[in-house]
């Protein structure tokens, strides 16, 4: 038995994914980045092989993803977290038409075509407004964990209007309307539904179409998901796997490789004609 392996650095964290001949996960791991991307890499790769107790010559293929990916120096290619990510979300919900990816530094959109293809992206990469950064400040200026977001945010009766979309600016902000009496809850309730106003201007310019599954880390905030799912009108698909969509694509595209190199030449030659 053969395995492909895809490992997905973000700026936040670091996901590895090993799957076998079958497309089946076998390991998942999950770490935090850190400052030494090149390590995190190595560490969340040899980690998902342990995990799958299988030995690393076992591996066949290893294709690094995220804005990481070109650390991955074991790796054996790297394809793009936009390639990645749709062909991770079109795996795990095979009707996905629409992927709004929200990690800790970027929050993409993508639409995918009826063969689960990139029909058209975009990106907010130029501002941290909109992305898991945004939470991470409000954690911070309200002095609460970041895993607490969510549950909190849901408690709120009387949400406020964050005005600022700039993250440099969104804890002085908070601590205005914590001045003015506001509650925590309405507060952070508040915070998500401005972050998802501005995921909604970029699943807009891609154009939105059903089933929209949700990925990346801040997929597991319960009130960003019902945030969105307020916003768009309709059910997101989420998973307990949509944290890892990023490297399962990466693998998947791996484990093309090892398929595509054992078909004989004339069968290359046929299937890249």
């Amino acid at each position: 038995m053969a395995y492909a392996a895809g490992v997905d650095v973000g700026s936040t964290q670091t996901k590895a994914v090993v799957i076998n001949e079958d497309r089946e996960i076998v390991a998942t791991c999950l770490i935090d980045t850190g400052a030494n991307v090149t390590q995190a890499a190595e560490n969340a790769f040899r980690q998902c092989i342990e995990t799958a107790n299988i030995l690393e010559e076992e591996v066949e293929w290893v294709i690094g993803t995220g804005y990481g990916r070109y650390k991955v120096t074991f790796g054996n290619a790297q394809v793009t977290e936009i390639s990645c990510h749709g062909r991770g979300a079109a795996h795990i919900f095979p009707n996905t038409r629409t992927v709004l990816d929200m990690g800790g530094q970027d929050t993409k959109a993508i639409r995918l075509s009826a063969n689960g293809e990139i029909a058209d992206f975009c990106m907010n990469d130029k501002c941290a407004a909109g992305t898991g950064r945004f939470l991470g400040a409000s954690a911070s200026a309200l002095d609460i964990p970041l895993d607490d977001l969510g549950p909190t945010a849901l408690q709120s009766q009387n949400p406020v209007q964050i005005s600022t979309t700039c993250t440099v600016f969104a804890e002085s902000e908070i601590l205005s309307w914590l001045g003015k009496g506001k509650k925590v809850q309405d507060i952070l309730w508040g915070v998500h539904e401005s972050i998802s106003k501005r995921s909604m201007g970029l699943l807009r310019r891609v154009g939105i179409e059903e089933e929209i599954t949700f990925t990346g880390g801040v997929s597991r905030n319960t009130a960003m998901v019902k945030s969105l799912e307020k916003a768009l009108g309709c059910k997101l698909n989420i998973s307990d796997q949509c944290h890892f969509a990023g490297a399962l694509g990466a693998a998947l595209f791996a484990l093309d490789h090892i398929q595509a190199s054992r078909l004989p030449q004339s069968k290359v030659e046929e299937a890249t004609s």
